[in-house]
């Protein structure tokens, strides 16, 4: 999610932005990033749009859509457990946002600090801790016993009782702070660092001797009445954390990313200000970043000084460069654009399938090549905030395949092996949250990890989902003991394993090649699958899980039985050429992919 241009942090944020009327009303083609809540009063409104040259026609949804409390999948992906938002972070205007992963803890951040979950059984996930420290987005990652998390709205003092504070007081603060997690079900704060224009993200690079880990912050949107916030900003901040002594956490390099200035906007695309996100691929010395109206590429083999070694723009579909995933092999970048912010519905015949959409690149010679476009083809109800959002690779070997985030839009599972042709192979959506008013809600941050889906929901609590597909069972064989998604680590894969593989009549797949032992990955690790018989599927085995020494200490009265959600299926299969009914509310209708 992406904030208001014009930066006013004293402002509050609309939860429920956008009435009925959307659906024949103007969309801007731009939006800023919701930010705090709000009453939902017109004025907030009124701020929330910031409308730009381009407009879009009014919206038009031509399919069915879910009602408020549906629920579907396609038949390979099932929705096995929910813990709903609680306590401090129940509130509408407390936004669930990014995950990370380490051991048997999801860490989940929010807009009012953020949630530590043990998700060691996919199927009864229990929530272990509460941290209420304020500051949205609270952006989060995790390396050894650290955890960081960014602060990108003007707060009082670096503290977790802080309160807003107006930016244009020089004495504000935003930036990032710095938990110790040895013992994950009670962090302690034990750094703060703060940062030119706050933390809007950050991402984690850690040094090559081990002793140190780099962080890159993103944040943009300056203004000349914000003192730690001043114009140009064409700019990261990197943060230097001594392992052993995290205390001493300070800003190393502010290095300049776009001596030109990067893009002047118009034409429906963002003025570049900054950047949005930066996922490093530290095995490959590789980062790319989505820098608002810019894509980069990065060599990041100087930690503490990348340099760009390529930008990319795209003026006719592209309005915000948001967030970028890699490839296993370093070859192909996904970028999101998140148009409209992600508050406003995107999905829909309307605005079509090429704006708000993922964008495909090769990487050829280090020069990003463009190759296609993916966007999910659910059309969404006009009071649903649907837009590319946050994903990460499921590790298949020998393909390239992502889950994906899309907020009200729900969760998308596609390859993008053959760049040209992605193909969606599992989905999973829910109805809208209001059929009255646009409630922001929908899924922030969908990734993989250890053979399940998890996903942060905005309103609804942590998501966990299982995926059961052909094209993507092996992947349940690849173990990780920490995860960052903007931090990518490398799954090394058997040498010859055979990529064919098609989707017609059920997805189906064929490994054929070289058994053999683990790949001995620092982070993940991939059996070679066993000779099969020619057109059969090997099975591969499954490691056994690695022992996680962290036992769950917990509090009296702390842990929370997950309401747990069982999905009804209905396979609604209508006469040819008539429009797919929806069953009734609480349903599941099943569509196959296709």
């Amino acid at each position: 999610m992406h904030r208001s241009t014009h930066r006013q942090r004293s402002r509050g944020l609309v939860a429920s932005a956008l009435a009925a009327g959307l659906a024949v009303s103007s969309l801007a083609v731009a939006a800023p990033a919701l930010a705090e809540p709000s009453d939902g009063s017109p004025e907030a409104v009124a701020d929330l749009v910031d409308l730009p040259a381009q407009r879009l026609a009014p919206l038009a949804v031509e399919d069915p859509v879910l009602g408020v409390g549906e629920i579907a999948s396609s038949p390979n992906l099932e929705l096995v457990a929910t813990i709903p938002k609680n306590g401090a972070f129940a509130p509408e205007g407390q936004y669930s946002s990014d995950l990370a992963f380490q051991g048997r803890y999801a860490f989940a951040g929010n807009y009012g600090g953020f949630t530590v979950y043990d998700v060691s059984d996919p199927t009864n996930p229990a929530q272990v801790a509460q941290v209420v420290c304020p500051g949205s987005q609270n952006d989060i990652s995790v390396h050894g016993n650290l955890l960081v998390l960014s602060t990108d709205s003007s707060r009082s003092t670096d503290s977790c009782d802080n309160v807003a504070q107006s930016a244009t007081v020089k004495e504000s603060w935003e930036g990032i702070k710095v938990f110790d997690i040895s013992e994950p079900t009670s962090p302690q704060y034990v750094a703060s660092v703060e940062t030119q224009c706050g933390s809007h993200t950050h991402s984690l690079a850690p040094s090559k001797d081990g002793e140190d880990l780099f962080v890159y912050v993103s944040s943009y949107s300056p203004n000349r009445s914000f003192p730690d916030c001043q114009p140009p900003h064409d700019l990261i901040s990197v943060v230097q954390i001594p392992l052993d002594d995290p205390a001493s956490s300070a800003v190393v390099s502010t290095p300049v990313l776009f001596p030109d200035g990067g893009n002047p906007g118009g034409n429906g695309s963002s003025t570049t200000s900054g950047c949005h996100d930066i996922t490093t691929y530290p095995s490959k010395d590789l980062a790319a970043g989505a820098c608002m109206g810019d894509g980069i590429l990065m060599d990041i083999t100087d930690r503490a000084h990348p340099v760009v070694t390529e930008v990319v723009r795209d003026t006719e579909n592209f309005a915000f460069w948001h967030s970028a995933t890699f490839n296993n092999a370093g070859t192909k970048v996904v970028f999101t654009d998140e148009l409209g912010g992600g508050g406003a519905p995107t999905c829909n015949a309307t605005v079509g399938p090429e704006k708000g959409a993922d964008a495909i690149y090769d990487i050829v010679d280090g020069e990003l090549v463009f190759a296609s476009y993916y966007k999910i083809s659910r059309e969404q109800a006009p009071t649903e905030n649907c837009v590319a959002h946050n994903g990460s690779l499921i590790p298949v070997p020998g393909r390239d395949i992502m889950v994906q985030a899309w907020y009200q839009g729900g969760i998308s599972v596609w390859d993008f092996t053959d760049s040209a042709n992605p193909v969606e192979i599992a989905w999973f959506d829910r109805g809208p949250l209001s059929s009255e008013r646009l409630i922001l809600g929908g899924s922030w941050s969908a990734y993989w990890y250890n053979g399940a889906i998890i996903s942060n929901d905005i309103q609804q609590g942590l998501d966990v989902l299982l995926l059961d597909d052909p094209a993507t069972n092996a992947a349940k064989s690849v173990l990780t003991d920490e995860f960052n998604p903007q931090a990518q680590p490398t799954y090394v894969e058997p040498a010859a394993w055979s990529k064919g593989t098609t989707y017609q009549g059920g997805a189906t797949v064929t490994y054929a090649g070289a058994s053999g032992g683990p790949s001995g990955g620092r982070r993940a690790r991939c059996p070679a699958p066993t000779r099969g018989a020619r057109g059969r599927r090997s099975r591969a085995s499954t490691p056994r899980r690695r022992r996680v020494e962290a036992v769950a200490r917990l509090r009296p009265g702390r842990r929370r039985r997950p309401r747990r959600h069982r999905v009804h299926r209905e396979v609604v299969d209508p006469e040819p050429g008539a429009r797919r009914p929806l069953g009734p509310v609480g349903a599941v209708v099943l569509t196959p992919t296709p």
